[in-house]
């Protein structure tokens, strides 16, 4: 049964949506004000509620913390926003000087950054239980999507061929630091599952630094701990992909991660046939789903997983999942039916 939270409008490249944040309704901050320092106040007699919203990562990052220390809480927000800005700098293909910006133009990186040979090992895992259909390499791929789509245009199969000559993990050779391009156009993106990971490492900052109750919700790629007022465990709520306030599903958790993929937020055509979300093995966009809620241990699990089971489909998501003991899956099909892994709890 759906179920409805009147008098929310929301707009964001993803949809999962943090709501009852506090057990009473509040919604997650971030889509209006962007504080450049961390607003508090005493919630309760014990603890305060400390929270900051930026921008990173071409979204809102919105961290929200219960703790008797405002100070303490106040700090341990800066340090995780630092650590962001620094994994987002390092990450990133959108800027020409930064590692993979190297990588994609010249087909060499040396002396590559841990972060980024960690996620590349990560990607050719997901990469090889999907068979192939998740892959950082699709870069080309979705390139080309936009350039045509740009112009007014629809890429044809001969241009998706081609762009997809380039596109394989087995394209990348790995030898101690260095990565190398095998052959000519390959180009890394780490969308599917950096965001994901830059924060897991934003939530282990807060966690080093005493902060046990938080929640951390980048673009609808959400990591908590801990719990929220009253005990209470913090509260998601997944919104539905026709953007009507109703969602199909809410979420308790108290320790782990919720991301979702989405095909319906960016596309590349005026039909809505190509979307952001793109098959590695035949360059086109699946149909079968609208989008793929995952919950798991960690947000970079449940970011390539979630991308992953939303190309592969229900029944093979379940065999992913399988694999992945905790991880698990809500899908909403073409057809707005919801399809559950078999221990789907909310």
């Amino acid at each position: 049964m759906k179920k409805q939270i009147p008098g929310i409008d929301v707009h964001r490249r993803t949809f999962l949506k943090l709501s009852g944040l506090l057990g009473i309704g509040v919604m997650s901050a971030g889509l209006t004000a962007v504080p450049t320092t961390a607003d508090g106040f005493l919630f309760s007699k014990k603890d305060h509620l400390v929270t900051a919203t930026r921008t990173a990562m071409g979204t809102f990052v919105a961290i929200t913390i219960l703790h008797p220390s405002k100070d303490q809480a106040q700090q341990a927000i800066h340090l995780a926003f630092d650590e962001i800005t620094q994994l987002e700098n390092i990450l990133t293909h959108h800027k020409a000087n930064a590692p993979l910006g190297i990588f994609n133009k010249t087909g060499v990186l040396e002396h590559a950054p841990l972060e980024i040979q960690g996620l590349v090992a990560r990607a050719a895992y997901y990469n090889q239980i999907s068979g192939g259909a998740f892959d950082i390499t699709i870069k080309p791929v979705i390139d080309l999507y936009r350039e045509k789509y740009n112009k007014n245009e629809t890429p044809s199969r001969g241009d998706i061929e081609k762009a997809l000559a380039a596109v394989g993990t087995e394209h990348i050779l790995v030898h101690d630091r260095t990565l190398r391009a095998k052959r000519d156009g390959v180009a890394i993106t780490l969308d599917g599952i950096g965001k994901g990971y830059i924060i897991d490492r934003a939530a282990a900052v807060l966690k080093r630094n005493g902060i046990d109750n938080f929640l951390i919700n980048g673009g609808g790629d959400i990591r908590c701990s801990g719990h929220a007022a009253k005990n209470k465990p913090w509260t998601i709520a997944v919104q539905d992909p026709n953007k009507e306030k109703h969602y199909p599903e809410i979420i308790s958790l108290y320790d782990g991660a919720v991301a979702t993929s989405g095909g319906y937020e960016v596309y590349y055509d005026q039909e809505k046939i190509f979307h952001h979300i793109i098959d590695s093995r035949t360059g086109c966009s699946p149909r079968h789903a609208r989008s793929v809620t995952v919950t798991a241990a960690t947000v970079m699990d449940a970011d390539a997983l979630s991308t992953t089971v939303f190309v592969m489909g229900a029944r093979k998501g379940q065999q992913i999942l399988a694999a992945h003991p905790g991880a698990q899956f809500l899908l909403v099909d073409e057809a707005d039916r919801l399809h559950r892994s078999s221990g789907w709890q909310a």
